[in-house]
């Protein structure tokens, strides 16, 4: 047995014997393959799309001892617009007079009826 397996059996007999970290139980887990890979000064791991994560998302990484990573979601609550920013923001911005609001009438075709160009 190698050396990285010898050490994966360990781990998980320790785990099994403490029963303290949470998570899913043994059903539940799906195993994925990721790379680690180097981007400017920072390590980056590439997680697969069927994890269904969407770029730009914020991310909770838990160390747990030296060798085990778990990450989630943080649930951000959304920003609200503060409508009362733009009061003074459009300084020449003129109100329509009353008779530029009133609408030509025009024929519509609301039984289907086939309307020439000329109306």
């Amino acid at each position: 047995m190698s050396r990285v397996k010898e050490e994966q059996e360990e781990y998980r007999k320790r785990f099994e014997r403490s029963g303290s970290m949470p998570g899913p139980k043994s059903t539940d887990v799906k195993t994925f393959k990721a790379k680690v890979f180097k981007s400017g000064n920072s390590l980056a791991l590439r997680l697969p799309a069927e994890l269904g994560l969407t770029a730009g998302m914020e991310m909770e990484l838990k160390v747990e001892g030296s060798d085990h990573f778990s990450f989630e979601p943080i649930d951000r609550p959304r920003r609200k617009l503060n409508v009362a920013a733009f009061w003074g923001k459009a300084k020449g911005l003129k109100l329509i007079a009353p008779e530029d609001r009133v609408f030509d009438e025009r024929r519509l075709d609301w039984n289907g009826d086939r309307l020439n160009k000329n109306g």
